[in-house]
């Protein structure tokens, strides 16, 4: 497995590859960033961002999404995955931020996760993004990347991710340590076609060092980003 220290030169190399790393839903509020998160599950974060560049205009609190049918609203996002499923979540987290919270998204891991449709990832991101406290949420590209490079083993589950990550990270730069991962993860260590032959992290990288046995990379000369 791999050492804090090593873990921290990963980190560091990601923070010279993309140093204004963020989150890429656009949202102007927590309660924005809450009903994006939530659509954003298995679903790119751009497929959200077109549906809620006119969603956010229609809906902009908690009382105008119950104010509609729910056929409405699946009507205003059905080319998101899970729409139907998605829609009854919005509309049934919507009344409960209205009767429990007086329409304020909280600002607490623990009660969003309360809240229907809400996980941990969730959770992780309001909270992190929307109220700068810290936080780690781990997305498909955060976990292949911990697991690509050895620091989790490949049957650890997100919770472990989560732990792991957390506990060889200090807490201050747990926010942007989840953005850069997802960069990464995103832009440069994908998931059917990683640039494992620019990698400057190929040297820590198992599953780099695996395709290269099976003849799947060519590497090419990296130099030092300054």
């Amino acid at each position: 497995m791999m050492s804090k220290k090593e873990w921290l030169a990963c980190l560091e190399e990601m923070d010279r590859m993309f140093p204004d790393a963020h989150c890429e839903l656009v949202h102007r509020n927590p309660f924005d960033l809450l009903i994006a998160t939530l659509l954003s599950a298995q679903c790119t974060d751009k497929l959200v961002n077109r549906v809620t560049a006119d969603l956010f205009q229609k809906y902009r609190e908690p009382k105008d999404y119950v104010a509609v049918s729910l056929e409405e609203l699946q009507l205003d996002i059905r080319s998101i995955g899970l729409f139907r499923n998605k829609a009854k979540n919005i509309q049934a987290l919507s009344w409960i931020l209205i009767n429990e919270h007086n329409s304020i998204v909280p600002a607490d891991r623990d009660l969003l996760m309360t809240l229907p449709g809400v996980g941990r990832k969730t959770a992780n991101v309001v909270v992190s993004v929307a109220f700068g406290i810290p936080a780690l949420a781990v997305d498909t590209h955060v976990e292949r990347v911990a697991k690509r490079l050895g620091l989790n083993r490949w049957k650890d589950n997100p919770l472990q991710v989560e732990e792991t990550i957390m506990k060889k990270t200090p807490a201050d730069d747990w926010s942007k340590t989840h953005h850069q991962i997802i960069f990464f993860g995103r832009y440069h260590c994908k998931s059917q076609n990683p640039g494992c032959h620019i990698c400057p992290l190929f040297d820590r990288c198992r599953e780099g060092q695996k395709r290269e046995k099976k003849g799947l990379v060519k590497r090419e000369i990296v130099t030092e980003i300054n």
